[in-house]
């Protein structure tokens, strides 16, 4: 098997230069793109649906969720999902490129959001009543807007992406301890050490060259790392190293060294107890559990 695949725009509007925004229902979505999503895969873009007919699992980063009338799932780019639905399954869904978003705001940036930061970890809620309406409302008349072309679409679109993500991290923030967290003063700081994480993760393990990188002491960022999500930065940086180890062994065909190479381990015994440690489990017994 190859790397896991890495879908761009592209490939699932079928327009390589333009697409920076797609919107579909999920049956004509599930139709149009079997394809390219039937096996577990992941987007260089973000991706957000509204489930509001039928039932299944939905898998992200190794992390199962119901799927019921009324779930909401959004993802960043980078991670993995994969998903099994029941044939009556309906709703909507939506997903754009970090540009689309960010060059129509001068102040703000989607990275902002809470709901795409991993100190909150949920990738997904479930709405009902009006809530479930409102949303629905406004998934439909995204999908209506797409296949449009009229004067200022993309700002429309956007407004309406707007609207959705305002709602959805209102709804996270809800809960006074994450909603605590995002006004902590670390919390930009935190921001700062993920975005880091994601760049240098393969090559560089240790918290004393982030901190450095960051302009703290190493002390203060395990502070603010214990602070907001009770690891220590070490931690997370195994986390987010063993993430990456977990889709490998899952979604591509490479060995164990050749993975342990890959996420800059030459020592492949080292990279298995590393894994055991943070996973619980070795890399061949974390692979035989989705054989």
């Amino acid at each position: 098997m190859s790397d896991i695949t890495v879908l761009q725009m592209g490939d699932l509007t079928h327009d390589q230069n333009r697409s920076v925004f797609y919107a579909n229902t999920i049956p004509k979505h599930l139709m149009t793109n079997h394809e390219h999503i039937a096996k577990p895969h992941k987007h260089n873009f973000y991706v957000c649906m509204l489930f509001t007919k039928g039932s299944g699992k939905h898998e992200i980063d190794f992390n199962t969720y119901d799927v019921i009338p009324g779930s909401v799932f959004m993802m960043a780019p980078g991670q993995t999902h994969s998903w099994v639905l029941s044939e009556d399954i309906d709703g909507y869904i939506f997903f754009h490129t970090q540009e689309f978003f960010d060059l129509y705001y001068v102040r703000e940036t989607i990275r902002e959001y809470p709901v795409f930061r991993s100190v909150f970890a949920p990738n997904g809620f479930y709405v009902s009543g009006k809530e479930l309406m409102s949303i629905s409302t406004w998934f439909q008349l995204m999908v209506e807007e797409f296949l449009q072309q009229q004067w200022k679409k993309n700002q429309l679109l956007l407004n309406l992406v707007s609207l959705f993500y305002i709602e959805a991290n209102r709804k996270l923030l809800t809960d006074e301890t994450l909603s605590m967290q995002y006004n902590s003063a670390y919390y930009n700081h935190f921001q700062a050490f993920e975005d880091l994480l994601e760049k240098f993760f393969i090559f560089e393990k240790s918290a004393a060259v982030y901190a450095n990188k960051l302009n703290m002491t190493q002390k203060h960022l395990n502070r603010i790392c214990r602070t907001l999500v009770n690891q220590t930065t070490t931690d997370i940086i195994l986390d987010r190293v063993v993430l990456e180890g977990k889709r490998m062994l899952m979604y591509t065909g490479k060995s164990f060294s050749e993975i342990a190479l890959d996420l800059g381990y030459e020592d492949y015994s080292y990279f298995s107890k590393v894994f055991k440690k943070r996973a619980g489990c070795t890399p061949k017994e974390f692979q035989k559990r989705y054989e």
